[in-house]
């Protein structure tokens, strides 16, 4: 059920209860044990925790994951355009909670490639408040922003989300990746 003008994630558990837990018997009744699971529906963590905790114990709770990669790209995109960086010079913001106004967007960690120089997000936003402000408030918002103004949700933006978000799932992420070939070439260089 896609969430409407005026409706919270929490308006949606009601209807997502019967669905996910239908989901989670179909999945322990046909599924593979080694099936991954990425729950995209809205609250995507409850519903992820419902569709599990059915689906269990036949595919391990730890095969199930929630899609909050949506917040987190636009989390990298409010950071790019702070700092006048592309996003893909943009790392390690995490999100953290369920998918709603109540998440907590942590850039503590977060670090910018600006002009060659990799550094401390805060330091190349240079406004610590906006950090703790705006761009906290911005990305929980977005999502209810953009149904305000286009009386539609963002499906193109969640589409991209849930591959970027299956593709370093099963991938890894690109510093994964290249620490991987490092250690490749460390072990071709020694032998």
């Amino acid at each position: 059920m896609p969430r409407k003008k005026g409706m919270e994630r929490k308006d949606l558990l009601a209807a997502n209860v019967k669905i996910f837990k239908s989901q989670g018997r179909a999945l322990a009744d046909y599924a593979k044990p080694t099936t991954k699971v990425l729950v995209v529906a809205n609250p995507a963590n409850t519903n992820a925790f419902i569709c599990a905790k059915y689906a269990g114990p036949k595919i391990p709770a730890c095969n199930f994951s929630a899609m909050t990669r949506l917040d987190h790209n636009r989390a990298l995109a409010q950071i790019a355009m702070k700092c006048n960086v592309g996003i893909g010079s943009v790392k390690n913001v995490v999100i953290w909670g369920n998918h709603s106004n109540t998440q907590y967007v942590d850039a503590s960690y977060a670090k910018v490639n600006k002009g060659g120089r990799l550094m401390e997000a805060v330091i190349a936003v240079g406004d610590e408040a906006w950090l703790k402000g705006d761009f906290l408030n911005t990305v929980q918002r977005r999502g209810a922003v953009i149904i305000e103004k286009r009386k539609l949700s963002s499906a193109m933006s969640a589409a991209k989300a849930a591959c970027d978000h299956v593709r370093d799932w099963f991938m890894g992420t690109k510093q994964e990746l290249e620490a991987e070939r490092d250690e490749a070439l460390s072990i071709c260089e020694s032998s």
